[in-house]
């Protein structure tokens, strides 16, 4: 365990500079925290289980669990862009495969700090989408890829992420003013939540108020009509299948 500095570096005025620090001060404290994973990591060292077993064990860097703007720092993405693959900004959401990121390239790209040619050391890391880190603290690891040890952040990027995209999505079909009536006209009760103001306008909304939506979405829906007269049946088992999901 170990603690990280929580000064914000305010003296330096320029926003840039400010950011590059804050990331270079980061990966310099956690390069110390890691430091005997890198020799240890190679040579082993004797290490008791749970079955109060011991053996020579080879601790590693395996997995980095935290919020996208953590995720961030970590692999040295700047913030839009995805810390696993190579998809632009832009082209967030798409349902098709992009190429991953390649932790072996990112070093190549790092290796120039140590030149004196600091223009190029900026150029090469803007070209590739990477912060101008002196050095990561995950470069020296041994077997580490930061961009396959990034995991999903639950909370965040699949249940929140789910549910923004699936509230915008009917709002979009039915109209909020039809979904926003049906959460006004929901009679007092013991176990649902009641939002009073109804659920489009909503902003900064919580993981358990996500939940508590996730408990009265499907009745705000399963029976208003579509435009046209569409057959709803499709749309109906699509709600139901992303709730139980």
């Amino acid at each position: 365990m170990g603690y990280i500095p929580t000064s914000k570096l305010e003296s330096i005025s320029n926003k840039s500079a400010h950011h590059h620090a804050l990331a270079n001060l980061f990966h310099c404290c956690v390069g110390d925290i890691l430091a005997p994973i890198a020799s240890y990591g190679e040579t082993g060292l004797p290490m008791m289980s749970g079955d109060r077993v011991w053996r020579h064990c080879h601790p590693i860097f395996a997995v980095f669990i935290g919020n996208y703007p953590e995720q961030a720092l970590v692999t040295c993405m700047y913030y839009g862009r995805c810390p696993k693959c190579t998809i632009a900004p832009d082209e967030l959401g798409k349902y098709q495969t992009f190429p991953r990121r390649m932790q072996s390239k990112a070093i190549e790209t790092y290796l120039l700090a140590d030149d004196e040619n600091v223009h190029a050391f900026h150029l090469a890391c803007h070209e590739d989408h990477l912060k101008p880190v002196f050095w990561p603290f995950w470069a020296c690891l041994p077997l580490v890829d930061i961009f396959i040890s990034i995991t999903a952040d639950i909370l965040h990027q699949m249940l929140q992420g789910m549910m923004k995209h699936l509230i915008k999505w009917l709002v979009k079909i039915f109209g909020s003013a039809a979904i926003d009536s049906r959460c006004k006209a929901m009679l007092p009760n013991h176990k649902t939540t009641l939002f009073a103001k109804g659920i489009s306008t909503l902003s900064r909304v919580s993981g358990q108020e996500h939940k508590r939506m996730c408990a009265i979405l499907f009745g705000l829906v399963v029976d208003l009509p579509l435009a046209g007269g569409m057959d709803s049946s499709c749309l109906i088992r699509a709600v139901r299948v992303l709730l139980d999901f």
